[in-house]
């Protein structure tokens, strides 16, 4: 299948977040509980945590850079007047960056596998994804997938960069890092030519690559312009009730086996092992329904 939004995902936010909450623990990271407070925080609580309130912004060192990433953090912060802290994965720990992506109000990144971490934002965090010239988001969509499953509760905008002069490619690279100077001269002028990477095969398409690795000089006063309008259609997490109730998955393993006992009887038999999650599930019982379509 080409590279596009994937189709019937049996996984929800709820479920993330119990596996992302299960890490944190593994790693000794721990925060305030997200689940809604008996009576409630004090006005006082509340603007504590509203001016503790801050945005983290992924910065890379080495490909697919912001070329202007000092210009993005300070329009950030006039913009929202809040604190920008960056974190890298080139230079700290793992468990240091997600102890500073679950408390952050917001995500910002480049289109990269370090979206992952947007698992570990707290409820109604927002995640901006930034892709480069060329790269049309609605055919990469795994951290938008990611961030509005149900039960995540997670606002997701993205920007696209719409200019080719505020871009900077490398075609001298290896090809893994979207260098083209192992094509034909032909395929070349064509993917420099080309203004929208057309759908394709994962995940060694040279053009994919090509434009993926480019660096991006950010267009501030375009970037405020999706966010403000992004943000202006947030949805308010206090008029809905926090999901809190996980489910039972499915069963596993099901088998169905018939027998003739007698040329008057048969035996049908259904068994099945039990969802994975139920035994750390706080049920006294657990009823199944078995449907048997005749033919």
């Amino acid at each position: 299948q080409p590279q596009g939004p994937k189709a019937n995902i049996l996984v929800s936010g709820n479920e993330i977040r119990h596996f992302a909450k299960a890490l944190m623990e593994k790693m000794n990271i721990t925060r305030q509980d997200e689940a809604e407070k008996d009576g409630g925080t004090s006005e006082q609580e509340k603007e504590r945590d509203k001016k503790d309130e801050y945005i983290a912004v992924f910065s890379r060192s080495t490909t697919r850079l912001i070329l202007n990433e000092a210009e993005l953090i300070m329009a950030l912060a006039q913009e929202f007047q809040m604190r920008v802290v960056t974190v890298s994965l080139e230079e700290q720990s793992f468990p240091s960056i997600i102890q500073v992506i679950s408390a952050a109000s917001m995500l910002v990144s480049m289109h990269g596998a370090q979206l992952i971490t947007s698992m570990f934002l707290p409820r109604g965090a927002t995640v901006i994804e930034l892709f480069p010239f060329a790269v049309n988001p609605e055919q990469y969509t795994p951290y938008k997938t990611l961030a509005t499953l149900p039960g995540m509760d997670l606002h997701y905008i993205f920007w696209r960069n719409s200019k080719e002069e505020n871009t900077v490619t490398h075609p001298g690279r290896p090809w893994e890092q979207g260098g083209i100077a192992h094509l034909e001269k032909d395929e070349q002028q064509r993917i420099l030519a080309s203004t929208d990477v057309p759908r394709h095969l994962c995940c060694r398409n040279p053009e994919w690559l090509f434009r993926i690795y480019q660096d991006t000089l950010v267009d501030i006063p375009s970037f405020l312009e999706v966010l403000k309008d992004g943000m202006n259609s947030k949805p308010s997490l206090k008029k809905t009730k926090l999901a809190s109730t996980v489910h039972p998955g499915r069963v596993r393993e099901a088998n169905c086996q018939t027998s003739v006992q007698t040329p008057n009887e048969a035996k049908l038999t259904v068994s099945w092992q039990i969802p994975w999650n139920l035994k750390y599930l706080k049920v006294r019982e657990v009823k199944y329904e078995v449907w048997i379509q005749e033919q």
